[in-house]
């Protein structure tokens, strides 16, 4: 691929990511805001990333902030000079609007707006965002969880879509279960209802109990019947150090855990999954651009139908 120069003076990608040209759908990476939101534009450009996420603001504090108009423009303007077609975020680890707890409820429900103005304000098509821990008693945490996404996005109104991110099951936590993630969409008012839409990690629905090795197509089948494909905004990719139906959040490397290449493969050739935006969250190392750069690269080969593209910590089978 040739090289882009803009910004700095360096050379970019700056490591052999594979043709972002013959992406179908935006790929790319959750990307650090160290230095500023807009330094993500750089590390997307590192990596030849056609879509990115991103985090806000530090994800494990409460502290809240604004994205002022300078902020927002030169965010937009480094990311224009990108590949990248689709940005979405991922909110706050804190959040949780399912809690009965009232003074954490209320203090969620403040950062969950917070965080769609500052998604807003920065043009991204997308905040992903997991429901959750009911604590108590489930339908009720669920009813919690859907009048606070309601609150929010009538408070909050903009281009951002909500993407409802199905998770492990581990513990309390909602939306680990298609039906669970339906009977929430379901409880959208109509009004509403356009702006919101699913997240499917691949490591989340392996660790709740869905099978994509050995009945790939029975599962997606399962989803588009109770979900709906119209409700996928995008996907997650990220193989998986723990084993089916564990309800352990653990992401490993493309094709280097208990999914397997082969799954892979499938994902990318999938022509119900060819539109979707798809997103890697594999562990990073100490080399963070060579190592998504590397998984970018397999994920491509993939999707170009090549058979040998290889896999493990040196690439090779």
């Amino acid at each position: 691929m040739v090289a882009r120069t803009a910004l700095t003076s360096r050379t970019f990608p700056v490591v052999d990511a594979g043709d972002a040209r013959r992406d179908r759908a935006p790929l790319g990476a959750h990307l650090s805001i160290a230095g500023g939101t807009w330094e993500a534009a750089t590390r997307a450009r590192e990596i030849d990333a056609t879509a990115a996420q991103i985090f806000t603001k530090q994800a494990n504090r409460w502290a809240e902030r604004e994205v002022d108009a300078t902020e927002a423009l030169r965010f937009r303007e480094a990311m224009a000079e990108t590949s990248v077609r689709w940005c979405c975020a991922h909110d706050s680890y804190l959040i949780n609007l399912a809690s009965p707890n009232t003074e954490l409820r209320a203090r969620s429900l403040e950062s969950f707006r917070t965080e769609l103005r500052r998604c807003h304000a920065l043009g991204l098509d997308a905040l992903v965002s997991h429901p959750g821990n009911f604590i108590d008693d489930r339908p009720s945490g669920l009813a919690r969880n859907v009048d606070g996404i309601v609150a929010a996005l009538e408070a909050e109104p903009g281009p951002t879509r909500l993407l409802m991110e199905l998770t492990a099951g581990q513990g309390t936590v909602l939306g680990s279960t298609f039906e669970e993630m339906a009977a929430l969409l379901a409880q959208i008012p109509t009004a509403l209802r356009d702006r919101v839409g699913v997240c499917l990690d691949t490591a989340h629905v392996w660790a709740a109990g869905y099978d994509l090795v050995a009945h790939y197509d029975e599962v997606w089948s399962h989803f588009g019947d109770t979900i709906g494909f119209s409700a996928l905004g995008c996907l997650h990719l990220n193989d998986s150090k723990a084993r089916l139906g564990s309800h352990l959040d653990r992401h490993e490397l493309i094709g280097e855990g208990s999914l397997g290449a082969d799954m892979f493969r499938r994902i990318m050739t999938d022509e119900r999954l060819a539109p979707i935006p798809k997103v890697i969250e594999t562990p990073k190392g100490d080399t963070p651009a060579e190592t998504d750069g590397r998984m970018l690269h397999r994920l491509r080969a993939y999707a170009a139908g090549d058979a040998a593209a290889s896999v493990g910590p040196a690439d090779r089978e």
